[in-house]
């Protein structure tokens, strides 16, 4: 339906200094291997999900420890780990070698949207992002923000979100957008047409990544004919997609590979569907997802690395 070419070039945003391009470009090879796809390992959710995400009856016992998570991102093959500063501080020097995005805002969901709109402000600013990571000498690649668009405090996020892309870009950092319609003006968050104007939005403000939620199927479009709509509509402006709930192993890789060779997003952001499952089998989960993104992997190729 749609023509794309891939390219693995970089664009460098012309709000790059000429003497920060050669971090942004090492931040931006790092990140996507040289490739053009990004592997998000998201773990956000320990203020956006308090802690239903990390203890239950189908969650391996491993996540209700934090340390989870930087166990996971050191001995896989994910691209980064984005999540708060403060969790960053607790434990990236025991865990030297992740690349790291700083998540600089995150808002609990105990408030519904359907009681108040979702508002979700900055935690931290991109300068005490950099100062950080001097001090510390980690590996902070880039920043991340969510926009609540429909919210009618959206005004305000997306002021801070363009402050955000500009001041990472300042700095040689990649700016990654977390773009979700919410709020009582939204009736379908999936909705293919609000997503694809969401994909346009992060492009407007410049980010280098938006993560998106997958978008139903509907009558005239499949959900990954809306993902390839959403990818036209952010331009150089790349795409990946929330992984969701846990999922069964198979039915995420097919997902994911229909995702990337159909609706042409350029990787993923994997969170409940890594850290949930124990530390040997979300190893194993990340090596067949990093077949299918980086290796041209089938699926059927991929879920054997799960099974062995």
């Amino acid at each position: 339906m749609f023509n794309h070419k891939s390219s693995d070039i970089i664009t460098i945003p012309a709000d790059v200094p000429i003497s920060k391009q050669r971090t942004f470009k090492d931040h931006y090879l790092t990140l996507t291997k040289g490739a053009g796809k990004l592997f998000l390992f998201a773990c956000d959710q320990k203020i956006e999900h308090l802690h239903s995400s990390f203890f239950g009856p189908s969650i391996s016992l491993d996540d209700n420890n934090p340390q989870h998570i930087f166990a996971i991102a050191q001995q896989s093959p994910v691209s980064a780990l984005a999540t708060q500063l403060g969790l960053i501080a607790r434990y990236g020097l025991q865990y030297p070698a992740i690349n790291y995005i700083a998540k600089l805002n995150s808002k609990t969901n105990l408030i519904p949207a359907t009681q108040k709109d979702p508002q979700s402000s900055l935690l931290w600013t991109v300068e005490q992002i950099v100062h950080f990571a001097k001090q510390s000498a980690l590996n902070i690649a880039g920043v991340g923000y969510t926009v609540y668009l429909g919210s009618e405090y959206e005004a305000l996020m997306l002021h801070e979100a363009a402050q955000v892309v500009y001041q990472a870009h300042q700095h040689g950092l990649i700016a990654i957008l977390w773009m979700y319609p919410r709020g009582k003006a939204v009736t379908n968050e999936r909705d293919g047409m609000l997503i694809a104007g969401a994909a346009g939005v992060a492009a407007a403000l410049g980010a280098d990544f938006a993560k998106i939620n997958v978008p139903d199927d509907t009558t005239g479009y499949t959900s990954a004919q809306w993902l390839s709509i959403a990818a036209q509509a952010a331009g150089n402006t790349k795409l990946i997609c929330s992984g969701g709930t846990k999922k069964e192993p198979y039915a995420f890789l097919q997902e994911l590979y229909n995702q990337i060779h159909d609706g042409h997003t350029a990787g993923c952001a994997v969170g409940r569907n890594l850290h949930q499952r124990s530390l040997p089998q979300a190893v194993a989960f990340t090596t067949a997802i990093n077949a299918i993104l980086y290796h041209n992997a089938s699926v059927e190729e991929a879920i054997q690395l799960v099974e062995k």
